[in-house]
């Protein structure tokens, strides 16, 4: 057969025909039962097609699991490298081995098995177990679990918010090494499964999709969002008869008027399928591994969460609702002074056998005389202020040393207790653990405090790949530190119990 050299020329002059025509690139698939090689050309999904064609210099990709967007993305690095002069790319890897598995599988299978011609005519300068450099033009592909030195003009982040939940230090790199190594006129695509409301993964995507939303044209710094969720996948649907629940029906009903999609009774299958199979019926881990829209996709606190299962069953219960005060019962609170510059305050309000929290104060690097005078500006009658086992231990002052609970004496904070200390930190975490079942959360006033409680999890222990015992001290340390404070009070059964009173509380409080 011969070849029209001059179509050719055409067609591999075209960034699109060469990725999308299925003619360069080969990529490896898991294969189901009715395909018969593990190997077949790339022909992008509508997913990835969809991605392609609506790339800015910035991304934020929030998706479903397994919808190819690694391998689109490393294809589209490669191509870019094969094809442009001195280009430096890399892809950012959660871990050492996916790295390894990414290159090999994705980059270097693909490059391998171009169309002999073409692989000749653009040889390697270097072939290292983690990067390409080509001969032909200078231009380069890596792929590692870290980016930070040199010019780049392509960067993918893969998975990001599992980075920022097990490897903080290494998110912070990624924000403030690798993504500024891009020029305005490259482009950075952070991607990644949910891993719940903390993280810089979690804060890109909710403002990008703010940015959306509010129809703002974006600049080059400006992260584009992009949500895919999983019925936007063709695969995902199953002609095995499955139980489907109402519930299950009033849950897919919901998506559908909110999304303004069809969910098919496949679909709906594969997803109760998925979830009570692969997930042992967690739907928190199909909001974060499958989500079907954005703000169910961070619904999902992360793995490793103390608090997971009590705010889930809050949720489901409808007890973080609009709560509140009730007039002529006085307002505790529970603090959490630390030795950082960080304070949280949750007040409460017992009422027969519920225990309400209507509002959360916090703030880092505050005197406080400040958190006094934010309490002052309630102006309710008081309860209990309970502070934590060290509200009594003496701190440097400038003038003279004095406890926490002195300091807030003598600010005028009246009806100080601390609360007895635990002999380990996970019994005052399971004692906290048992006084969910009570508590009402206004979802407002106490917006943060509930973020905190949602997010306080256990650190990751690299060498072991999984969680310890010990909590990771972040943003959300003061808030469920401060929340322990009543759930250790109420295992002791020193929770005061005050009668209510005829108490005026200001209208807008």
């Amino acid at each position: 057969m011969k070849i029209d050299i001059e179509l050719l020329k055409e067609q591999l002059s075209d960034p699109w025909w060469r990725l999308t025509s299925g003619q360069l690139y080969k990529i490896m698939i898991k294969g189901d039962d009715d395909e018969e090689s593990l190997i077949v050309p790339f022909i992008p999904n509508h997913s990835q097609i969809n991605l392609l064609k609506n790339l800015h210099t910035r991304n934020s990709l929030l998706k479903a699991r397994q919808l190819g967007f690694t391998t689109v993305i490393a294809l589209y690095f490669l191509d870019c490298c094969l094809f442009k002069a001195n280009v430096r790319a890399a892809i950012i890897a959660q871990a050492e081995d996916v790295a390894k598995t990414i290159f090999r599988d994705k980059v270097n299978f693909a490059y391998n098995n171009l169309p002999t011609q073409l692989r000749l005519a653009m040889p390697l300068g270097r072939d290292s177990a983690s990067e390409l450099l080509f001969k032909h033009n200078n231009s380069s592909i890596r792929v590692a679990t870290s980016a930070r030195s040199g010019t780049l003009q392509y960067l993918h982040i893969s998975e990001f918010g599992k980075i920022c939940a097990k490897f903080p230090e290494r998110a912070e790199e990624v924000i403030t090494g690798s993504i500024p190594a891009v020029p305005t006129n490259g482009i950075v695509i952070i991607e990644s499964t949910a891993e719940g409301q903390d993280g810089h993964f979690y804060k890109i995507s909710k403002r990008a999709e703010a940015l959306m939303q509010s129809g703002k044209k974006l600049n080059p710094k400006d992260f584009k969002f992009h949500f895919y969720p999983w019925w936007v996948e063709p695969k995902y649907k199953t002609h095995y008869e499955v139980l489907v629940t109402n519930k299950d029906n009033e849950y897919f009903d919901k998506i559908e008027a909110e999304a303004d999609c069809i969910i098919t009774k496949e679909q709906r299958a594969w997803w109760i399928m998925t979830r009570d199979s692969e997930f042992s019926g967690e739907e928190e881990k199909m909001w974060q591994e499958y989500p079907s829209t954005p703000k169910e996709a961070f619904q999902k606190s992360k793995e490793g969460c103390y608090y997971t299962v009590q705010m889930t069953k809050a949720r489901k219960e409808g007890r973080i609702t609009s709560v509140k005060y009730r007039e002529g019962y006085p307002v505790n609170t529970f603090w959490d002074i630390g030795n950082s510059d960080g304070t949280g305050i949750w007040l409460h309000q017992q009422v027969g056998q519920y225990d309400n929290f209507i509002g959360y104060i916090e703030g880092w690097g505050e005197h406080y005389k400040h958190y006094v005078s934010e309490l002052n500006k309630l102006d309710c009658v008081w309860g209990t202020h309970y502070l934590p086992h060290d509200g009594n231990h003496e701190r440097q002052g400038q003038i003279e040393n004095l406890s926490p609970a002195d300091m807030l004496k003598n600010l005028g904070l009246k009806n100080i207790e601390i609360v007895p200390v635990t002999s380990e930190l996970t019994h005052g975490i399971q004692a906290t653990r048992d006084s969910f079942s009570t508590c009402w959360f206004d979802e407002v006033k106490c917006k943060e405090g509930i973020t905190h409680l949602d997010s306080y999890r256990k650190k990751w222990n690299n060498t072991t790949g999984n969680f310890t015992d010990s909590p990771v001290k972040d943003i959300h340390t003061e808030g469920a530190d401060s929340f322990r404070q009543f759930g250790q009070m109420m295992a002791s059964g020193l929770l005061n119990q005050v009668a209510p009173k005829a108490i005026n509380f200001n209208s807008e409080w």
